[in-house]
């Protein structure tokens, strides 16, 4: 499951590291090419919205399969998009097409036991991370190498062989709601109403996505331009940094079976307080970069992965509704976050980006504080 977890959702995340040569193919600017970014992660909030309740209401293995059939398909289009348009299209597509793992993920939570649930979602999801963080490394290196197009035609025969090996080797899950499809999306809004832990962690991580997102997605301009000036095959390998900090899911995740998960949060806003600080003082030094991004993603590890498995310990038999409130907000976040780092970007540069981010964090430790407040006054 983290195997497959992992390189579906870098279908999501090939585009960052191609924005140059899109840019240059298209006869575009950098920040114009950027939108694909933030389209793949609105199309991707789109499937979690209207695809991922559906794993309540059928059964998963199948859907899961079908899912990914279709984004095979969304692949092929932005490989052979002669325009920019149909490559924006596709971009969509490839991201309502991509939530497959937030399908594997509620499916893995039903098959763990209560002692064991946040350590295996925490395996899972550090298979996700590194998907995502290693699937730049991958599409920049191809993409110097091969050109960007090629970058989709090996994500799609990939994704092929993904089908053959979950109708193999994935169990089958028969969910228990019996209602129309009506009823199931009118359920989830009585969720958001009736669960403050849900409606806390989606805040949380609207705005943690937001950070990360933003900066991927910068970072791609701030390397490619003075002092660095790196081409796209350099730029990829930022990705394997990242990957490195995904290795500590699974202890996060095991951190988030114990008695106080929120505390895990602190230290996620820590690092990136931490993280961002390195980024603004980097100048010409690369350790420093290298190891901001070491921290950034572990931060983000340890609100995501806490504040996941907080959720899946709520309603267990509608752990996919729930998942998507919480994951649709999350990639709202992160698809407004790449649009506000490009903006912060165009405006004034990396020093200004520091400035928004930080500006964000502090604004999520505040939500964090108002919400631990109220539970001490609810008590």
């Amino acid at each position: 499951m983290a195997f497959c977890t992992g390189l579906i959702v870098a279908n999501i995340y090939y585009c960052q590291p191609l924005v140059i040569l899109i840019a240059k193919d298209f006869n575009l600017t950098e920040t114009d090419a950027g939108k694909i970014t933030y389209l793949t992660q609105i199309g991707y909030a789109l499937g979690l919205f209207l695809l991922v309740p559906l794993g309540d209401m059928f059964e998963r293995k199948k859907q899961i399969l079908i899912i990914t059939g279709l984004a095979i398909f969304a692949l092929l289009v932005a490989a052979l998009s002669h325009t920019f348009f149909i490559l924006e299209v596709a971009s969509i597509l490839i991201g309502t097409c991509s939530i497959v793992p937030q399908l594997i993920l509620p499916l893995a939570a039903n098959l763990s036991t209560d002692e064991n649930r946040g350590a295996n979602i925490g395996m899972i999801m550090s298979g996700l991370l590194v998907g995502i963080l290693a699937s730049r490394a991958v599409s920049g290196s191809i993409g110097f190498w091969l050109g960007w197009r090629a970058v989709y035609y090996i994500a799609a025969a990939i994704c092929g062989l993904l089908i053959f090996l979950m109708a193999k080797r994935f169990p089958q899950s028969y969910p228990a709601f019996k209602g129309t499809y009506k009823e199931l999306m009118r359920s989830m809004f009585g969720y958001i109403k009736t669960q403050p832990a849900l409606r806390e962690t989606s805040i949380i991580n609207f705005l943690a996505f937001a950070i990360i997102s933003a900066f991927w997605t910068t970072m791609v301009l701030f390397l490619a331009n003075p002092p660095f000036s790196f081409q796209t095959l350099q730029i990829g390998l930022f990705g394997i940094a990242g990957a490195a900090g995904a290795l500590a899911a699974p202890l996060v995740g095991k951190l988030s079976d114990g008695n106080n998960p929120r505390k895990n949060l602190m230290i996620g806003f820590i690092l990136q307080i931490i993280s961002i600080a390195l980024f603004y003082f980097t100048g010409n030094n690369l350790y420093l970069f290298v190891i901001g991004i070491i921290l950034i993603d572990i931060g983000q590890q340890a609100i995501h992965v806490t504040n996941q498995t907080r959720i899946y310990t709520l309603i267990p038999e509608a752990r996919n509704r729930l998942n998507t409130i919480f994951m649709s907000v999350s990639f709202i976040g992160a698809s407004c976050g790449s649009a506000l780092g490009l903006w912060l970007w165009g405006q004034g540069g990396w020093a200004l980006f520091c400035y928004g981010m930080t500006g964000i964090i502090i604004l999520n430790i505040l939500i964090y504080q108002f919400h631990g407040r109220k539970k001490v006054t609810n008590q």
